[in-house]
């Protein structure tokens, strides 16, 4: 089977379908996943399912995001049933009750597969370029210590993520880690039927 512009299109689709997070359509989100995908971003480690319904949660509360998504490099497997691509991502936040927000800056790397005809993510992992800290209103006091417990490249999302009782559990890749290395590696073998 070999692709198409058609199958590239579907996948871009996908990618700027993260919309549906911002905007709180829940249902049209869950449609970007197949039912046995996974994900792992800073907060939330887990079934892509329950990550949406994680969102609808992170959605009700005082923390908003909103995620600026490019166009996505894409690698088709032989048989063009499988991909992997890598988008580029920037997410502003910010807890309106806190007066505290950030910009970060990362990539998604995905596994997708083409099912039944139509193209769903299976396995979504982030990779944290850079982050800071945003004052919407007025300057607030910063918790240092509290920041440096994370990586530099996404210290301030983790640090309102925190503070907005979304807390970042373990380290993730950031750009050019042994993390990132491994997550690109296993994707290009699986690409591979590895």
């Amino acid at each position: 089977m070999t692709t198409t512009l058609h199958d590239r299109q579907d996948i871009a689709d996908l990618m700027t379908g993260w919309i549906h997070r911002d905007l709180g359509q829940w249902d049209r989100l869950r449609d970007l996943f197949h039912p046995d995908a996974r994900i792992e971003i800073t907060w939330f480690e887990g079934r892509a399912y329950d990550f949406v319904d994680a969102s609808a949660r992170m959605g009700a509360s005082d923390l908003r995001t909103k995620h600026l998504i490019t166009a996505p490099l894409i690698a088709f497997s032989e048989d063009g049933s499988r991909a992997v691509s890598e988008t580029n991502t920037s997410i502003i936040g910010e807890n309106i009750s806190l007066g505290l927000g950030c910009n970060g800056h990362g990539r998604f790397i995905d596994r997708l597969e083409r099912r039944d005809g139509t193209w769903r993510l299976l396995d979504r992992k982030s990779v944290y370029d850079f982050a800071c800290l945003t004052f919407p209103t007025a300057p607030v006091d910063v918790d240092h210590a509290a920041m440096a417990e994370h990586p530099r490249e996404y210290a301030a999302l983790a640090y309102l993520l925190g503070l907005s009782d979304f807390p970042v559990a373990r380290t993730f890749a950031t750009k050019g880690s042994a993390l990132e290395e491994g997550i690109k590696q296993s994707a290009f073998d699986w690409l591979k039927g590895l």
